[in-house]
């Protein structure tokens, strides 16, 4: 009988451990080109920016994209070719031993909402989030719930 108990306890705290770990830490499979395709997904053809692109973040243009320097594996942001659009959605994957959430409050902080030309968002329109070892950054004046589930039901 003690022996049927121990076991159950122990499977039961197991499964309050791996619980608590849940997808959270879990890194987001795929190129970045193809997970900015997943989190624009929610959005149709007419909602998103006319003439948007990708282009890829360097070291040299990081803190246009970003606001501030941070060492990263790679990064993309997808915006309109057109500078008087205030749309910018960015994906960031750090290094291994990156401390991520210092890295989100550094952008968050530090990023220009109003980096276009003569347009900008307003600071509840700048949303930093995380999944392992991805970071998004999304400002936008429109589609912003849509693109903030994209990146949610990765």
């Amino acid at each position: 009988m003690f022996k049927k108990l121990f076991v159950l306890t122990l499977a039961i705290s197991s499964l309050f451990l791996f619980a608590g770990c849940g997808n959270k830490n879990k890194n987001v499979e795929g190129t970045l080109e193809e997970i900015m395709t997943k989190v624009y997904s929610g959005l149709k053809d007419d909602e998103k920016p006319m003439m948007l692109q990708n282009i890829e973040v360097t070291d040299e243009n990081v803190e246009y994209y970003l606001g501030t320097k941070v060492e990263f594996k790679e990064a993309l942001a997808s915006e309109s070719a057109t500078g008087s659009i205030a749309h910018s959605v960015v994906l960031v994957r750090v290094n291994e031993d990156a401390d991520v959430e210092k890295i989100k409050k550094d952008i968050k902080e530090n990023v220009d909402p109003r980096k276009w030309v003569c347009v900008g968002v307003e600071e509840d329109e700048v949303i930093v989030k995380s999944k392992g070892d991805l970071i998004i950054l999304i400002m936008a004046q429109s589609g912003l719930d849509k693109l903030e589930e994209g990146f949610d039901n990765l």
